[in-house]
């Protein structure tokens, strides 16, 4: 039987540590400083905020939430983000994305100061990440990293197969495998016969953002298989494809009219030695993570 990874378990152990970091700090009058912006009203980013914000009250971590409206200019939010790098109380600020249509996300995001910059997005962290120096690594990369350490899988001398070149999951992610010593193949859409390479990875990580991209056919047997995908499934026909049978999916579908799968088709994780499920794997460690950046910037900040 595969392994399962349990990434709840893991971000609770993660959160426990920052806790322990936070009341150090706090012994030496420093408690880190969190700034969460979040434009206009899309429910889902709405809740996930509002968990980020208790969970730093949870971890005696300062939060505070600023919601302009969603008619808010580029230039507004510049200087919102300007008042935020001038706050010697605001160790991080993170800027709740998608932004409305009208604002340049990108200026934005270069707007904070890499030092602040706790969701390892700006390009001077993305080039200390590459060049092996201290940074402020991306959460969801940071977290698959978490995963491996803590569930005892070798990353030195393995061959890595990252699915998915995004500058948020699949560049950084590849990057800290490397890092790590592993042998690293990055792949994407385009990638010609890519169940041939997928095949030889050790470890496979999916992050290319399709449901059930990656299927069993695409696996070697004993790989261990890190689903980074989030996939929202409403529709009856492509239910059953993924998950005829399944009697517990089957009463949520019924209830919610929607279930999640990964980027990985569920049937593959039976050749795996070991995977992270969908919920429950690589999603808790994005919070856990961004607590621990933030504890992070908060140190590196004062030179500690």
């Amino acid at each position: 039987m595969p392994r399962i990874l349990d990434g709840a378990a893991i971000a609770a152990q993660i959160r426990q540590e920052v806790a322990a970091e936070v009341a150090a700090l706090a012994a030496r009058g420093i408690r880190p400083g969190l700034a969460a912006v979040l434009v206009g009203h899309v429910a889902a980013s709405e809740i996930y905020v509002r968990n980020k914000v208790k969970t730093c009250e949870e971890l005696g971590i300062y939060s505070e939430m600023l919601t302009p409206p969603e008619s808010v200019t580029t230039d507004e939010m510049l200087a919102l983000v300007a008042d935020l790098n001038r706050r010697e109380e605001i160790d991080g600020i993170l800027l709740q994305l998608p932004l409305p249509p009208q604002v340049d996300s990108k200026r934005l995001l270069d707007a904070i100061l890499p030092e602040k910059d706790v969701d390892g997005f700006h390009p001077v962290n993305a080039g200390r990440l590459q060049a092996g120096r201290p940074a402020l690594a991306p959460c969801t990369p940071a977290g698959v990293i978490e995963i491996l350490k803590r569930s005892g899988i070798p990353i030195a001398g393995a061959r890595a197969v990252v699915v998915g070149r995004s500058d948020i999951v699949g560049k950084p992610v590849a990057m800290l495998l490397l890092h790590e010593n592993a042998t690293v193949t990055l792949c994407h859409s385009k990638t010609r016969d890519l169940a041939s390479i997928t095949r030889e990875a050790d470890i496979l990580v999916a992050a290319i953002g399709r449901a059930g991209f990656l299927t069993a056919e695409m696996v070697r047997p004993g790989a261990t298989i890190i689903d980074v995908g989030i996939n929202r499934i409403t529709d009856r026909a492509e239910f059953e494809r993924f998950f005829a049978g399944d009697a517990r999916r089957e009463e949520t579908f019924a209830r919610r009219g929607a279930v999640l799968v990964g980027d990985v088709d569920p049937h593959a994780f039976a050749l795996a030695g070991a995977y992270t499920p969908v919920p429950g794997g690589v999603g808790p460690l994005t919070i856990a993570m961004l607590m621990a950046n933030t504890v992070k910037a908060a140190r590196l900040r004062r030179g500690l």
